[in-house]
Order: C-alpha cells, then structure tokens, then sequence
C-alpha cells in the first residue's frame, strides 16, 4: 500500500505532519478528517521518509499486545499523575517494538513543542488508529485522560480475544483441508502411477473412471511446474484483488458465507462493531462521528458499507434503531436492545450487552464446529474413496475374474 506525507492543522490551529498508508490521497484525507485533523497538503512520499519508516516492511511492526501494554502502562501513569512527557520517556526505554519506540520518540518531541497528546499521536494514525486517537482526545478536553486509556485497553484486550478465538475456529478446517490435499497429491504422483504401469502391463481395456484417474496422474505428473506457478500466480492475483476496494467488499462477504465458518465471522465482527460502538458513546464521541469510526474498524468492507449506510441515515434525522434495523445485519435480539437503550437513554449499556451476546454466540459456535465441520468431511472424504475404488480396485477385481 503506498505512503503518503501530510501537512494539516488540528481543531485547535496547530500544525501537524506526518505519513499514512492508503490507497490514495482521498483515502488520506478520510483518514485526517475522522482524527480531527484538516488536511492541507497530501503527496506520495519519497522512497525514504523521515526517520525511515518506508522500510517498516522488513522491521517489527506494532503486534497488538505491545499496544495494550503501552495502553496499560499510560492509564496506570496518567493515574499516578505522572507527567506526560516523563512517563513517555520511560516508556521508550521498556518498549521492546523498534516501530513503537519511535513513534514514541516522536509524540514526546511533538509534546515538548507544545502539541497536546491526542495531536501528537495522530501523527502515527497507522500505528494508533482513527479510534484510538479520538478516544484520547475525548478524553484530554473532557479531563479524564485516565478513563479513556482504561476503556482503550479493556476495548484492545476484549479485540484480541475475540480476533483469536476466530483464528482458532479458522485454524480446525484449514488443516484438515490441508490434510486432504496433500493425502490427494501423494496419490496422485505416487500411487496412481503404480497402478498405471500394473494395469500397462496386462495390456487390457480399463473403465472410463480408470482412465480418467490415470489421465488426472499424467497430467499432474507432466505438467506438476506448470501447475505450481498457476496456483502461485493465482495466489499473488488474488492477495492484490482482495486488496483492492471492489475486490475486499465481494471477499469479505463471501466469507460471511462459507459454510459453519461464515457465522462465526459474522458474529465476531458484529461484536466488535457492537464494543467498539459502545466505548465511542461513553467516551461521548458524537454519534456520526462515531459511526464513521465504526465502519473502519471492524476489518470487514462490506459490512463496513452497512454502517456507513447507519451513519448517513443518522444524519437524515432517522433513529439509530431504524437505521440499524435498515442495514440488514443484526438479530432481532440486538435490534430490540438498540431500540431499548434509545429510549431509556442507555445506548452504551445495550450495545455492550449485544457485543457480549455475540461473543457467546461466538463461543458457542467455536465448541460445536468440530461437530458441524466432521460430516461434511466425512462425505467428502468418502466421495473421494468412493472414486478411488471404482477407478482403480474394479479394474484389479476384473483382471482376478479374468485370471481365474
């Protein structure tokens, strides 16, 4: 993804400048205005930024536990009253992150020219995010810097459990398909051919399955090169489409289709948009402000779509429950609480019940797909043998008969 520089200004008249990584410069811009920040000047970076954040791609990046760490660490300093610029300092000497270090170094240099701290790391919004950056600004005008690095650890924390347990339901499937395919290339190089010469060699007329079993070998065993860079080249196509803004929305929801797996994302992702939701409305983030948060930060296009779609019938004038119900992606169950905490005055309570149903439902479903998965595998595993058998042992059966 390319890198562009920046030059703006914050709500408050002071300038800014800094890179972001986005498809384009309208992409940057989006990204500026959600973290309060007015663009001024956009351009592609050089092939050698400042400080040499270009080369990133072959250093450490920011993994999310070094995230909530410093998040933990700045809400425990900011509630000992402990100065910014000290306890940043000291933080910069523990961080083990190379990238993080220095971002670091470059919020204290920024804070010590008089920029506050929520303007300090919007210089870095590819490491802290549009969210991230808000929340502490929310938190610096409010005076209250404290509560918002403990709801951005708790909300981090809650994030990457819910990400694992959605690679661990990933993680079942993709071996077992894995499994099945190597077991179908040993046999396709190795045992077919075997067979192959053994039925060559009585020199007799083989079924049409058999043949074509042994055609499938030959070819695979002719042309295995051919194959490997087809499937290599399809495999960087693809990377480079599902990137691309048409090709992220149709994959992310032909993900939420697959089969047992499908629901599990779904859910997942709506109890991410549900928790982060809630921490913007008690962090008191307007709520088209905060929509517009939501809808990047739930790493799913289409169903990011759906919000944006939320957002801009909030700002029509429509309740959030209809706008919710509109989208099209919600229970009822989540829809009556939505409905429920507008009346009462208690969105963020509601929400955080509905991120808490999701993720049960998420647990839930993460205990039974073995039990989903397993005899969908069994049928395909017995079609496969199926297909073994009558290509290659009836042959074998009619050279017996034959023989006797």
């Amino acid at each position: 993804m390319p890198v562009y520089k920046y030059k703006g200004r914050t709500g408050r008249g002071e300038a800014v400048r800094g890179n972001l990584e986005a498809d384009d410069p309208d992409a940057v811009a989006r990204q500026l205005f959600n973290t309060g920040i007015t663009p001024i000047e956009i351009e592609a970076a050089p092939d050698r930024s400042e400080r040499g954040h270009q080369l990133q791609l072959f250093r450490p990046h920011p993994k999310i536990d070094d995230l909530i760490l410093f998040t933990r660490q700045m809400y425990s300093l900011t509630k000992a009253g402990v100065p910014l610029i000290r306890g940043l300092r000291g933080l910069i000497e523990s961080t083990r992150n190379e990238i993080l270090q220095e971002a670091l170094e470059d919020v204290v240099d920024a804070l010590e020219s008089g920029r506050d701290l929520s303007s300090s790391l919007a210089r870095h919004a590819n490491i802290f995010g549009p969210l991230y950056i808000n929340i502490v600004r929310v938190g610096e005008n409010s005076g209250n810097l404290e509560e918002s690095f403990r709801r951005l650890a708790q909300y981090l924390q809650l994030d990457r459990d819910t990400r694992r347990r959605v690679k661990s339901a990933l993680m079942y499937p993709t071996m077992v398909i894995a499994a099945i395919v190597i077991a179908i290339g040993v046999v396709t190089v190795w045992v077919i051919p075997a067979f192959s010469r053994m039925f060559a060699s009585f020199d007799a007329e083989l079924p049409l399955a058999t043949r074509g079993i042994i055609a499938v070998s030959d070819f695979a065993q002719s042309w295995w090169h051919v194959l490997l860079v087809a499937i290599a080249l399809f495999i960087a196509w693809f990377r480079w489409w599902s990137r691309t803004d048409k090709g992220s929305r149709h994959w992310d929801r032909w993900k939420l289709g697959i089969p047992a797996v499908g629901s599990i994302i779904l859910r997942a992702t709506l109890a991410r948009f549900a928790r982060t939701f809630a921490i913007c409305f008690k962090a008191g983030v307007p709520l088209v402000q905060a929509l517009t948060l939501v809808s990047r930060a739930i790493d799913n296009a289409w169903l990011g779509d759906r919000v944006a779609g939320m957002r801009n019938g909030v700002e029509r004038g429509e309740s959030l429950h209809r706008t919710a119900r509109a989208a099209g992606i919600f229970t009822p169950l989540v829809l009556q609480m939505i409905q429920v905490g507008e009346e009462t005055g208690a969105v963020d309570e509601m929400l955080e019940e509905a991120a808490d149903f999701y993720e049960r439902e998420v647990d839930y479903d993460i205990q039974n797909l073995s039990a989903i998965i397993e005899p969908i595998l069994i049928i395909f595993v017995g079609i496969l043998v199926l297909l073994l058998a009558l290509g290659i042992f009836l042959p074998m059966w009619d050279l017996a008969r034959v023989a006797m």
